[in-house]
């Protein structure tokens, strides 16, 4: 744990005692601080007051006493509306931040400079933030690995440039946690790519973009900023650092840069002022396949580069990497019949980078929909041969795919699964792919990706026949 000594002596009230929130008001009793944590859940006050931390109403309470409030990321901020507790905090004139915040500070105090990446975009935060893990990881380094990708921050080591091996945090930051962190400071941040999402929290896609920016803007001059250009606001984004007189590393997985890093074929490309060199070969590495894996390890390419790692370690990290589950994870084989978990597609742009992995698809789709359903999709329907529906989206999918894409129905996944595995057995295909990429939430039939993905997993695991990848 990192004990946050930033309050010692302080009140903070804290609010939200899931995960992230209960190791907020660890840290922060650890640090020295007079913690009040509370939720509107009941029984995550009681689990709270068990576990040793001090709870109260936080409507009742002297807010003039108070000196910060730490806010869950789940918690709405803004949008569709500021939660209560939020506020009463803002009557008060108190300021509400995050563990992401918390860290930064304790980082500022104790270890200035100590090595930190700090990873965002729309797609592809979870696989480059574990990339850059392992990359640094298998290079000799000590990978502090958290944030969104499931880890809290503050339950990790502290920041240090003392300890041996270099320790180093890489930390997946969602834009609810950039939110609650208003001065980020990352030596390394990344913004892998921006297009629209989570718009029920952030209202427009401008203010979710300028969210995303807040962390690169942070980034000091002497650090280093990694930003993706293939899509319109994050190119601003570089040229708005630029402008400022800050340095930037442009990445592409489309076109070829006179200076930054980018993907040609299967390569990694560096482009300076010395000229153009090859730093790693993506070819033969499953885990890695699909344009959208060429942008996600370009970036964390870049990223081990600032770390100091050379091209040969690089090379071997990337070839090692074992990949995320629930993120073009090859559950196993039947036959010729290849299965894959894409559970972790929760919007359509992240399911467009599975469909444009194979071509002889039987797709699993549905849940709760996002704005904008599966129309920019539609390129890619000549590669589908069946659609199976699930969830929420099912009707309104139908209606899109209409007689484009042979499609039925299915409802629940254990049904798409047995539906799918039995027309894909039959393909003349060489190569046919059961894919759940869902281009949903999951929220309607599951908590959450990850628990919709081991379903999927356990249901073809089941299957007759079934090989291991």
């Amino acid at each position: 744990m990192i004990p946050v000594t930033t309050f010692a002596g302080k009140k903070v009230a804290v609010f939200g005692l899931g995960g992230s929130g209960l190791n907020s008001a660890g840290a922060l009793l650890a640090g020295g601080a007079d913690v009040i944590g509370f939720d509107d859940d009941p029984e995550s006050v009681a689990k709270a007051r068990t576990g040793g931390i001090p709870t109260a109403d936080l409507r009742l309470v002297d807010w003039s006493k108070i000196a910060a409030l730490v806010l869950a990321p789940g918690v709405p901020l803004t949008h569709p509306q500021p939660h209560w507790v939020v506020k009463l905090a803002q009557q008060a004139d108190v300021e509400v931040i995050g563990d992401i915040e918390l860290f930064c500070r304790e980082r500022a105090r104790h270890a200035p400079g100590a090595p930190f990446v700090a990873i965002t975009g729309t797609n592809g935060k979870s696989t480059t933030t574990a990339l850059i893990a392992h990359l640094a990881g298998s290079a000799g380094m000590d990978a502090q690995l958290g944030g969104n990708i499931g880890t809290a921050i503050l339950s990790l080591l502290p920041p240090s440039l003392s300890v041996i091996p270099r320790r180093v945090h890489v930390i997946e930051c969602s834009s609810y946690q950039i939110d609650l962190a208003p001065s980020p400071d990352p030596s390394v941040g990344i913004l892998i790519n921006l297009s629209e999402d989570h718009l029920d929290r952030h209202g427009t896609v401008e203010h979710y973009a300028a969210v995303k920016e807040r962390l690169i803007t942070g980034v000091p001059r002497e650090g280093t900023a990694i930003v993706g250009i293939d899509d319109a606001y994050c190119c601003a984004i570089a040229e708005r650092r630029e402008k400022s007189g800050k340095g930037v590393v442009r990445i592409s997985a489309h076109e070829r840069l006179a200076d930054g890093v980018y993907a040609e074929a299967t390569r990694i490309m560096r482009a300076d002022g010395a000229g153009t060199i090859a730093i790693a070969d993506l070819a033969g590495i499953g885990s890695l396949r699909g344009v959208h894996n060429a942008q996600n390890a370009a970036c964390a390419t870049a990223a081990a580069l600032a770390l100091g790692l050379d091209a040969a370690a690089i090379q071997a990290g990337l070839r090692s990497f074992p990949g995320l589950a629930h993120r073009m994870e090859e559950v196993g084989r039947r036959g010729k019949v290849l299965f894959v978990n894409d559970s972790k597609a929760t919007n359509a742009d992240s399911a467009a980078q599975a469909l444009a992995c194979f071509s002889e698809i039987f797709w699993i789709a549905g849940g709760k929909p996002k704005t904008g359903g599966i129309q920019s999709l539609r390129k890619f329907f000549p590669r589908i041969r069946k659609a199976y529906l699930i969830g929420e989206a099912a009707n309104a999918f139908a209606a899109t795919l209409g007689s484009e894409v042979p499609h039925e129905i299915t409802g629940t996944l254990d049904k798409a699964v047995e539906a799918a595995a039995r027309d894909a057995d039959t393909s003349p295909a060489a190569e046919p792919v059961v894919l759940l990429s869902p281009a949903c939430a999951s929220f309607d039939q599951y908590r959450n990706f990850e628990i919709r993905g081991t379903a999927f997993r356990e249901l073809v695991r089941a299957l007759p026949g079934l090989t291991s990848n």
